[in-house]
C-alpha cells in the first residue's frame, strides 16, 4: 500500500454537519491529476491491472470495516446485505474487467474504403484514456457505485476524483482513508464534503463526469458540466414497472418480487415501483406477497436483516406518501407480520407496504418511491399495461414475468427502458457483460464491461494510407480534364 495522503476529516456523525471543501483544494487535486495524466497519457496493461488489483485487495481486506461503517450510517444494515449488494457485485465487476482488459486494449481494425484498401490502406480505432474522470455517487448503495465505476475508469487508463454522498459520512470517511492508503492522489482521490462541495465538484472541468442519483439532481449536474462542455454519464432512476402475465406462476413471481423489493428497504434505483397483476388474481397475489414477507421477515422493528431508511428526512417522505394514499382512498396494506406500530419508533424502519390500485393523483404514482412501498395495479388486457408504461417517462428498469416468447417480444419491441429483466428482478445489473444505463429521464450513457471501457475512452480513428498516391496516379488532381470529368461522373451515381 502507498503512504497515506492528506485527507479532510469528518468528525461528526450526522450528514448535516459535513462541511464544504474549499474550491481551491478541489482545483489543486484536479490539476495534480491532470499533470500526472500528461506525464503518462497511456498507462500500460500492467499498470492498469495493478490498479484494479488494489481495488480488489481494499474491498476484501477491509470488508468488515466497510460493513460496520455502512451499518452505522443506516442505523441498521446487515453485513450480509452490504457484502452481497456492495462488495460482491463490485468484486465481480473488477474481476470481469481484469479478465478481458487485454482484449479491450487491442487496436480495433475497421474497413478501409475502396480502392485504397487494395493498395495497403488501413483503418483502425485506438482506445485512449480520456484523462481525469469525476465520479459522484449516491448514499443508498454507498460502495458499489464507486468501485464498479472504478473498474471501468481505471481499466480505460484514467485517473479519478470521487465525491461520495454526504448522507453516509462514516462510509465516505472510511473510503477516503482507505483509498488514500492504496492510491496516490494523482491516481484516485476521494473528496468528502457537503452538498455545496458536490455543486462545486460538478462544475470542475473534468474530461468526463459520471453522476448516480436522482433525476432532479442529475439535471443540475448536467447543467453545471455544460459550462465546460464536459461529457456526462447520468445514472438516474424513475418509476420502474413490473408486469405479471396471466401465464406465469404467482408463487414464483411473489417470491422474487418481494425478496427484491424488500432488499435494502426498497432504496435501490432499479427497485420496482408498481406492478401490474391480472385482475382476477389480484387478491390471491396480495396474500402470496404477505406469505413471502412473513417467511423472510417474521418481524421488522427488531430484525437485523431488515434495513432501516437512511435518515429522518426520507423516513418522513415515505410516511407522507402512505398518508397521502390513505387520505385519497387507496387500500394500503402493511406486510409486517406483527403489525407493530412503526411511525413513531426511533429505528427508522418502515415495513413493506402494498398500495392497491392507486389513482394517478397520489404521490405514490407521481414520484419515485425509493423505499418500502410497492403499488399493485390490476389489469384486464396486456396491451393496457404497455400503453400505461409508454405514457410515462422511460424507466431505468422494466420487469416482466412471462414464459411466453411472444409476450416477451411484444414488451421488448413496444416499450423503451434502460434495461429489462425477464422472470426476475434487478438481476441484469449483476451481469457485467450487459451495459447498464438509463434512457431519457432515467439517464444517459452506459457503464459496465466493454461498454463502460468505451464510455471512459476516446475512440481515436486512425487511417494509414497505402503505398500509392492514388489521386496523383489516377489523374484526380488539378488541372482537371476530360479524364477526371468522366471519372467523377461515374462515381456520382445511385
Amino acid at each position: 500500500m502507498l503512504a497515506s495522503a492528506e485527507v479532510v476529516p469528518i468528525e461528526s456523525k450526522s450528514p448535516q454537519s459535513v462541511y464544504p471543501v474549499p474550491t481551491e483544494k478541489l482545483t489543486a487535486l484536479l490539476n495534480k491529476q491532470r499533470l500526472a495524466h500528461s506525464a503518462i497519457p497511456y498507462p500500460d496493461y500492467e499498470t492498469r491491472i495493478k490498479r484494479l488489483d488494489r481495488c480488489i485487495d481494499l474491498l476484501v481486506t477491509h470488508q468488515d470495516e466497510i460493513c460496520e461503517a455502512v451499518n452505522r450510517d443506516f442505523g441498521c444494515r446487515s453485513a450480509h446485505v452490504t457484502r452481497m449488494s456492495d462488495l460482491f457485485v463490485s468484486l465481480q465487476s473488477l474481476k470481469f474487467t481484469k479478465k478481458r482488459l487485454k482484449q479491450w486494449m487491442k487496436v480495433e481494425r475497421r474497413s478501409a474504403p475502396f480502392p485504397m484498401n487494395l493498395i495497403g490502406a488501413r483503418s483502425e480505432i485506438h482506445y485512449q484514456p480520456k484523462g481525469v474522470i469525476g465520479i459522484m455517487t449516491p448514499w443508498n448503495v454507498p460502495v458499489n457505485p464507486i468501485f464498479s465505476q472504478l473498474a471501468d475508469v481505471l481499466a480505460a487508463g484514467n485517473r479519478a476524483m470521487i465525491k461520495p454522498s454526504e448522507f453516509t459520512p462514516h462510509t465516505s470517511e472510511l473510503l477516503e482513508k482507505l483509498i488514500s492508503e492504496y492510491f496516490f492522489d494523482e491516481e484516485v482521490v476521494v473528496i468528502n464534503g457537503d452538498a455545496e462541495t458536490g455543486a462545486v465538484f460538478s462544475q470542475l472541468p473534468f474530461d468526463h463526469l459520471i453522476f448516480t442519483g436522482s433525476t432532479a439532481i442529475g439535471a443540475k449536474v448536467m447543467a453545471s458540466a455544460a459550462a465546460n462542455l464536459t461529457p456526462v454519464t447520468l445514472e438516474l432512476g424513475g418509476k420502474s414497472p413490473v408486469i405479471i402475465a396471466d401465464d406465469y406462476d404467482l408463487d414464483d413471481a411473489a417470491d422474487k418480487l418481494m425478496a427484491a423489493k424488500a432488499m435494502n428497504a426498497g432504496q435501490i434505483c432499479i427497485s420496482p415501483d408498481f406492478c401490474f397483476v391480472p385482475e382476477s388474481s389480484l387478491d390471491v397475489f396480495v396474500d402470496k406477497c404477505r406469505q413471502v414477507i412473513c417467511k423472510l421477515y417474521p418481524t421488522v422493528q427488531d430484525n437485523p436483516d431488515f434495513v432501516s431508511v437512511i435518515n429522518e428526512r426520507h423516513f418522513d417522505r415515505i410516511n407522507r406518501y402512505l398518508d397521502d394514499a390513505k387520505s385519497k382512498g387507496a387500500r394500503v396494506i402493511s406486510l409486517d407480520p406483527t403489525q407493530t406500530e412503526w411511525a413513531h419508533t426511533s429505528g427508522q424502519k418502515i415495513p413493506l407496504h402494498l398500495v392497491i390500485n392507486p389513482s394517478e393523483d397520489m404521490l405514490v404514482m407521481q414520484e419515485e418511491l425509493f423505499g418500502p412501498i410497492l403499488c399493485l395495479r390490476s389489469y384486464k388486457a396486456f396491451e393496457d399495461c404497455i400503453a400505461d408504461i409508454n405514457n410515462r417517462p422511460n424507466p431505468l428498469a422494466l420487469y416482466l414475468f412471462s414464459n411466453s416468447k411472444a409476450v416477451q417480444r411484444k414488451l421488448i419491441n413496444n416499450t423503451m427502458a434502460g434495461a429489462m429483466t425477464i422472470n426476475d428482478i434487478a438481476v441484469h445489473y449483476a451481469c457485467d457483460d450487459l451495459p447498464f444505463g438509463g434512457v431519457g429521464k432515467s439517464g444517459m450513457g452506459q457503464i459496465h464491461g466493454w461498454e463502460g471501457f468505451k464510455t471512459f475512452s476516446h475512440a481515436k480513428s486512425v487511417f494509414k494510407q497505402g503505398f500509392l498516391n492514388l489521386p496523383k496516379v489516377s489523374g484526380m488532381l488539378p488541372p482537371y480534364g476530360d479524364k477526371f470529368d468522366k471519372l467523377s461522373r461515374g462515381l456520382v451515381k445511385k
